[in-house]
């Protein structure tokens, strides 16, 4: 779903796309609109998902992505509007509350369906120029193993930055919440939502992306996958060329 914004002040508005982990509208989900709303400001869009509502299927594992073409994956037409919400957006925001430590159950099979995008396989030129926001809450602990199982997509995904907001909310639902907490968690947010617009000025992937965009480059001048390896070399990876010059 796409919900219009009005007009930001100053600046280009970023183009905002949410994926959350859950049907319903807790914690988890009051924070990535709080930070949504910051950063898309008053002229933008934000494009907004909900697991498993809008994509709930498991992967097959038939592996038919990795060797062949993931448009051979029984998912790949489910999937398609939120691959180009994806592709669209500056910056893309993961929610997830804490299901025993990790993510839910509906993020996990999201995410398991994006494994050819991983840069050992084909990962996308425009995920090189984009930021990322994993978001998690508990009511107790689980976190930090929550924001790593979305942070290792956006990682290998090629995403030149991205950035883990964990936190304990000490309640089951938003409206328990108390006031003063609420209150340091935008405090929290808007801090988030100003270091995402300046680093958007000058967004470059950081030194350990490149690196291991580098090896794999040269994992794909040896050809161990015939697939991987003519997606690489028509778009001049496996020589001078980098998705972010």
């Amino acid at each position: 779903m796409i919900i219009g914004l009005s007009r930001m002040k100053e600046g280009k508005p970023l183009k905002i796309t949410m994926i959350h982990g859950q049907s319903h509208r807790g914690s988890t989900c009051h924070i990535a609109w709080m930070l949504a709303k910051k950063l898309a400001g008053t002229d933008g869009a934000v494009t907004e998902f909900f697991l498993p509502r809008d994509f709930g299927d498991f992967c097959t594992g038939c592996t038919a992505c990795f060797m062949r073409s993931e448009t051979l994956c029984p998912h790949y037409e489910k999937l398609a509007p939120i691959t180009a919400a994806m592709d669209a957006a500056d910056v893309i925001i993961l929610a997830s509350p804490v299901y025993v430590y990790h993510v839910t159950g509906a993020m996990k099979a999201f995410l398991d369906h994006y494994g050819w995008r991983w840069m050992v396989h084909r990962p996308e030129a425009a995920m090189f120029y984009k930021q990322a926001v994993c978001i998690a809450t508990a009511a107790g602990a689980g976190t930090k193993s929550t924001l790593q199982d979305m942070a290792h997509s956006t990682f290998f995904w090629g995403v030149a930055k991205t950035y883990r907001f964990g936190l304990n909310v000490r309640a089951t639902k938003w409206a328990e919440v108390d006031g003063g907490r609420k209150a340091a968690i935008d405090r929290r947010v808007t801090g988030l939502a100003q270091k995402i617009k300046q680093n958007h000025k000058h967004l470059r992937p950081g030194i350990k992306t490149k690196a291991f965009f580098n090896l794999m480059r040269f994992l794909q001048r040896r050809g161990w996958n015939e697939a991987d390896q003519i997606y690489w070399h028509d778009r001049g990876w496996d020589g001078k060329a980098r998705p972010w010059r």
